[in-house]
């Protein structure tokens, strides 16, 4: 077998650039609540976050309930606004829903809900938003102003 020299194989990759993942996905999305969109026919799950349920209550500062399920659906349709998402499919979960990290524009949804405070780093699956739930935690953002009931207690 003969090997192709590096500066060959680099003008390679730059003519013929390695293919998106097959789970890759792209088009306008559909919100479905602060977790979970569908673009298509594809269910998608934000990869490493966890959002209170549309039925969910927190509390604002002031001891006022509200939906806070619902709060945090209109901020990730705010954070859409229309726009063709690109989500990166990790895995499927056992509901046959995509797992994926999505992103508007440069905006990766799956951080932005967590560092507003929307969202909570959901470590059982994953680590990587544990950084800017402390930052969202710190600055008092969004659910952490506030009382509410981690989304995984609430289910149960």
């Amino acid at each position: 077998m003969r090997l192709l020299p590096s500066g060959i194989c680099l003008i390679y990759l730059l003519l013929f650039p390695l293919q998106a993942s097959a789970m890759d996905i792209r088009g306008k999305a559909r919100i479905v609540d602060g977790d979970t969109l569908w673009i298509d026919k594809t269910k998608i799950r934000l990869h490493g976050i966890d959002t209170p349920e549309m039925k969910q209550l927190c509390t604002l500062p002031n001891g006022s309930p509200y939906s806070c399920g619902n709060t945090s659906s209109k901020v990730l349709a705010s954070l859409v606004q229309n726009q063709s998402i690109v989500c990166e499919g990790l895995s499927y979960d056992r509901y046959k829903r995509l797992i994926a990290r999505c992103y508007a524009g440069a905006i990766e949804l799956n951080h932005e809900m967590v560092r507003q405070g929307w969202a909570l780093a959901y470590v059982k699956y994953s680590n990587d938003y544990v950084a800017a739930e402390k930052e969202a935690r710190k600055q008092l953002r969004g659910l952490w102003s506030g009382r509410f009931e981690r989304p995984w207690e609430w289910r149960k």
